[in-house]
């Protein structure tokens, strides 16, 4: 038998209503949310201020912060615990642009430490769940964008020439590194896993006013200092098969020394068979159909779009589709 303390679990969302969001989350994903606008939803977090409850079994209604520093190792793994302490290192979110969001870029860990007493960095990755026909999102410089021209550009309004737009459709991912300058666009929703920050540069606000009538505060000198003037041509992620039998495919999306996120596609009544075998934990979510998360206790059924923290030393598990879907696995090596 299983320790009670150990089993993959859940969380009650935390809600962020943000000016660019909407309803979207309700409609299409039967989330109950509460009144107004919702623009993101806080599947999995350990930020604080905005730690997200465990809503079953030996842990319900404590934070995963508590969950965390409780069981160490136990669920973050050997791994994990060695590089982060017990500070939960990734945060799993679901937004809903209903407007567009600010032009803005993420601090790399060493900026972050030096520049914002001590925070994570943010790098993260975005899996498209949802697109309007014609839905686009800014990611990364057009080419050949120097910071002179960039420069230049936020101070006479041709800000729109130096930024890369690109469409998306349902399906899509987006690796967006720290550094990396991005928007994400009205008529989309995205899955999001990223570190565990909420550190944000904005570059560009559209002109519009917060809440308070005021304009939101930009950060342009921080931004300028951490854009990746040199980094790539950004491009949609093309996933790469890591295995494919009996139903199941499964395909590598984003690997990278901060979080690994793979992708698992099933046939009806198909299966994928993995193991938490103590070095990391897993977060597993069904962002397409349905299934049943099956390991050595009672099985935990999961359905789009809903994500489960596997603890490091769970063991075996199986994730049988019960129809057509698709799921996240992240981890970190």
């Amino acid at each position: 038998m299983p320790m009670i303390e150990i089993y993959p679990m859940t969380f009650e969302p935390v809600f962020k209503g943000y000016i660019w969001g909407g309803r979207n989350l309700e409609t299409l994903y039967g989330r109950k949310l509460p009144e107004g606008i919702v623009a993101e939803s806080w599947d999995i977090s350990a930020f604080p201020g905005a730690t997200t409850r465990v809503d079953m079994g030996y842990w319900k209604w404590r934070t995963l912060e508590d969950v965390a520093g409780d069981l160490g190792g136990h669920l973050l793994g050997t791994a994990v615990r060695e590089r982060s302490g017990i500070r939960f290192p990734l945060l799993v979110k679901l937004l809903d642009a209903q407007r567009d969001l600010s032009v803005q870029v993420h601090p790399d860990d060493a900026y972050a430490a030096k520049h914002e007493d001590g925070a994570l960095g943010k790098s993260e990755m975005w899996y498209v769940l949802h697109a309007q026909p014609g839905a686009e999102l800014i990611l990364g410089l057009a080419p050949g964008v120097t910071r002179a021209g960039f420069e230049a550009a936020l101070k006479n309004g041709g800000l729109a020439e130096q930024l890369q737009r690109i469409p998306v459709h349902a399906g899509d991912v987006l690796n967006i590194p720290a550094g990396t300058i991005h928007a994400l666009l009205a008529g989309v929703v995205v899955a999001e896993i990223q570190q565990n920050s909420d550190t944000t540069y904005r570059v560009y606000d559209w002109g519009r006013l917060g809440a308070d009538g005021q304009p939101r505060p930009l950060h342009i000198a921080k931004a300028l200092d951490v854009i990746a003037w040199d980094a790539p041509q950004a491009r949609p992620v093309s996933p790469q098969l890591v295995a494919e039998a009996q139903g199941c495919t499964q395909e590598l999306l984003v690997d990278s020394p901060l979080f690994t996120v793979e992708r698992i596609s099933l046939a009806p009544d198909a299966a994928y068979q993995n193991k938490c075998d103590g070095t990391t934990f897993q977060i597993i979510g069904c962002i397409v159909g349905a299934g049943k998360l099956a390991w050595s206790g009672a099985p935990l059924a999961l359905q789009a779009v809903r994500f489960a923290l596997l603890p490091a030393i769970m063991g075996d598990y199986r994730i049988q589709s019960t129809t057509e879907s698709v799921w996240l696995r992240a981890y970190i090596h």
